[in-house]
């Protein structure tokens, strides 16, 4: 079902519409078949206009067993149209998700437009001249269903066959085959009766450029390998593979040409003591993990925070605690990256807000982390991490300029080196790379004194290192936040979000204008330190509500630091907020106070 939905996404993206993904599979490599946990799902909304979710409620649902069926009805609306798999719902299968009687024959799905399909049967006879086996006739089912909704939607479908071809190019026959399968399904929907209605959707109108279909760790993956160029600098990426955040290690690995060295260590620890001293050694130091890999790392950020040296962080969030939900997204790991270390030992922290974004985001934690030398914690999470859109390739000039500058001579007035004289803009260290004749410095994570780096027990050199890491990081330059419909000065109600609640909130709060009611959203990407007009920003509202996918931690952040009476709006059901949830509340805040 993910390559399906993949496909279907790449056509309709070249076709130029503006998309938006939910891909949503079980944790089990191998989940059990035809039950309720085991049901992979894509879905995909797609449009001639601008959007900003997968949408709430699918027009169509292709079920391919009733487990399928089960899992998703809930989500259609009324006259929703549901093609079913017939083949598959025999009484062992019903039996498996507790259906006592077939839905199709027992009037319980007289709300929708149903279409039942033999799409097992029929593909096995449309591959019966094609010599491969039963096994792998069956298994072609999926390029039948895509080709049948792609005929329903009038998707263009010669890059699907191209991709058939490199996927399957040692397996001649099975080429032939999924393409005689692709070709059956949009043949069947072009000949039958069972379809009284066929769509075209038009390309959206989109600023003028090159886009390319891309999720989010595609992206950040991009991103960092940008910020490699940007600066100059090798980049070293030490990883342990951990759902969802192994793709990036995955993307950045082909991209060697560019610099780029990539490492699968033996475990989290060692992966980001090696991003590290590949920091240490003058590159730009990457690691990527997921909630409990934060969690494994954080000695290691606190020794990155003492040495003071670059190093990007990225945690693909997904539903905890412990291993949780991998395959589930949630928000829950602010606290952690805000607060999760020994001592005081502040850094950066920044969340994209989109699939697309993770590029520029990835940019922009490079910025901070060379300029200022510090860690930075990326916040992406599993649905953004996962989920896809177009992205405008930007060109190469227009990126920023991340070049930064190793030491090179002895800094001290007697001509020593001091390792801890501070940039007087940045309150930055120098960058002094080993073998450099006459930079030699003192390495380690017991407390340095200032200027010399030579350890130091001294009660008031401890709190000044204290207090100086803490003003570096509240020193970083990030722009003002901006409010969207600023102009209105009816609107009373402030809608704050970060990550990847940036389409809900959107899509709820343009749902409520173009209806008539004032509401303002604003949208977090720094949250450490955050924007410095953003108190002003808060205060100019009578009510401030927070959406998040966790227990309202931003929401006590800033109850804590502006003494603002946030309103949290939570869920932790491991899937994103619908629009229609968050229009549904945000109305009643608006009317009603």
């Amino acid at each position: 079902m993910q390559l399906t939905g993949d496909r279907f996404t790449s056509e309709t993206a070249q076709l130029g519409n503006d998309i938006s993904t939910l891909p949503n599979f079980p944790a089990e490599i191998r989940a059990p078949a035809g039950t309720l946990p085991g049901v992979s799902s894509f879905q995909v909304h797609f449009a001639d206009y601008d959007i900003l979710t997968p949408g709430d409620a699918p027009n169509v649902l292709v079920a391919m067993n009733p487990a399928a069926l089960k899992a998703n009805l809930s989500d259609l609306p009324q006259g929703a149209d549901i093609i079913v798999n017939t083949d598959e719902f025999t009484k062992r299968n019903l039996a498996k998700v507790g259906y006592a009687t077939s839905p199709l024959e027992d009037g319980s799905l007289g709300a929708y437009a149903v279409h039942p399909v033999g799409l097992t049967s029929m593909t096995v006879g449309a591959l019966s001249e094609h010599g491969v086996s039963k096994k792998d006739a069956e298994r072609a089912k999926n390029m039948f269903a895509l080709g049948l909704v792609c005929w329903m939607y009038s998707r263009p479908f010669e890059s699907t066959l191209r991709f058939l071809e490199r996927k399957f190019a040692k397996r001649p026959d099975l080429v032939a085959a999924n393409k005689a399968a692709f070709q059956a399904g949009w043949n069947f929907g072009e000949t039958t009766e069972t379809f009284a209605v066929r769509y075209e959707i038009k390309p959206a109108k989109m600023r003028p450029g090159t886009y390319r279909n891309i999720t989010g760790n595609q992206a950040l993956a991009l991103g960092l390998v940008a910020a490699g160029v940007r600066s100059k600098l090798p980049v070293f990426l030490g990883a342990y593979p951990i759902t969802p955040a192994s793709d990036i290690l995955h993307e950045l690995s082909k991209h060697k040409k560019f610099g780029i060295t990539t490492m699968q260590a033996e475990d989290e620890i060692a992966a980001i003591g090696a991003a590290l001293g590949a920091a240490y050694g003058g590159a730009l130091g990457v690691t990527t993990t997921s909630g409990p890999g934060v969690a494994l790392k954080g000695e290691t950020i606190s020794l990155a925070i003492a040495l003071e040296l670059p190093l990007v962080i990225v945690d693909v969030q997904r539903a905890g605690p412990s291993t949780g939900m991998p395959t589930k997204t949630e928000q829950a790991d602010l606290n952690m990256a805000l607060y999760g270390r020994h001592g005081e030992a502040p850094l950066a922290v920044i969340a994209p807000k989109s699939p697309s974004d993770c590029f520029h985001a990835a940019i922009e934690a490079a910025r901070i982390a060379l300029t200022y030398r510090t860690p930075v914690i990326l916040l992406s999470d599993n649905y953004v991490a996962n989920g896809s859109e177009p992205w405008l390739l930007p060109e190469a000039g227009e990126l920023p300029d991340l070049t930064v500058s190793y030491a090179s001579e002895p800094n001290g007035e007697d001509g020593r080196f001091l390792p801890y004289l501070r940039d007087p803009a940045t309150l930055a260290r120098p960058w002094a790379i080993p073998g450099t004749p006459g930079l030699e410095h003192r390495i380690g994570g017991l407390e340095k004194a200032d200027k010399t780096g030579d350890i130091s027990y001294d009660p008031a050199n401890h709190e000044f290192m204290v207090r100086t890491r803490a003003a570096r990081i509240e020193a970083i330059e990030v722009p003002d936040v901006e409010v969207e419909d600023a102009d209105d000065e009816t609107a009373r109600v402030l809608v704050l979000g970060w990550g990847s609640t940036y389409g809900p909130i959107g899509a709820a709060c343009r749902a409520l204008r173009q209806r008539g009611l004032p509401i303002a959203q604003a949208h977090l990407r720094h949250l450490a330190p955050l924007p410095a007009n953003l108190g002003e920003v808060l205060k100019a509202y009578d009510k401030v509500v927070i959406p998040e996918m966790n227990l309202g931690q931003l929401a006590h952040v800033i109850r804590a630091k502006y003494l603002v009476d946030a309103v949290p709006f939570n869920q932790i059901s491991g899937l994103p907020f619908t629009a229609a949830t968050l229009e549904s509340m945000l109305e009643d805040v608006v009317k009603n106070g």
